[in-house]
């Protein structure tokens, strides 16, 4: 396990302080997760503070779409050969942005998340999950295709939560209120992020 923000080489992944990859055959190697990930295509991959990856999680990448307007999807002009006289633009590929992770997203064991994916602050994606539509703060999504489990706190207590954005305290502040972090009282969490504003 290792915070991935020091080992992280592409400019185009950026990772929030404290946020973990656990991976007991090579955590420092977590790029090797980042698929199709080709600097000509520009996307980037952006995770969050406090994020906790499990083992085998996936990031596909726009990198790994194919022309779809044609009768055949398949990409003759990888090999060459004169086949690179159909390259498509890039405007002919199936573009879906930035893959976003909030803060304080847990992600769980060989879980998929497609191109362009916006994970909000706190949710957790279940164990083998597919994401391939947004998720909201503070859900629970999980399946294939990823669905809506449930919602994590109430709509107003997520508003107050993502208020308080505890993740961008000081470490100080952080590591003195660890309980309050840890627990469910949320207006003791509010009456604190208050108390220093």
């Amino acid at each position: 396990m290792c915070f991935i923000k020091n080992i992280i080489t592409n400019p185009h992944i950026v990772v929030g302080d404290y946020t973990y990859y656990d991976d007991p055959d090579g955590s420092e190697n977590f790029e090797r997760n980042v698929l199709y990930h080709f600097p000509f295509i520009g996307d980037r991959l952006v995770i969050g503070k406090f994020c906790a990856l499990a083992r085998g999680i996936k990031f596909v990448m726009n990198g790994a779409n194919h022309k779809m307007s044609g009768i055949s999807t398949y990409p003759f002009q990888i090999f060459g050969n004169g086949w690179e006289k159909v390259m498509p633009g890039m405007d002919d590929l199936p573009y879906k942005g930035d893959t976003v992770i909030g803060h304080d997203v847990w992600i769980g064991y060989d879980s998929v998340v497609m191109p362009g994916v916006k994970i909000g602050n706190g949710a957790i994606i279940s164990a083998r999950s597919v994401v391939a539509s947004d998720v909201p703060a503070y859900t629970i999504y999980g399946g294939n295709p990823a669905r809506c489990i449930r919602e994590r706190f109430p709509e107003a207590t997520v508003a107050i939560l993502e208020e308080i954005a505890w993740w961008d305290w000081p470490i100080e502040k952080i590591s003195h209120n660890l309980a309050l972090i840890v627990s469910s009282d949320i207006e003791a969490l509010q009456a604190c992020a208050a108390a220093s504003s």
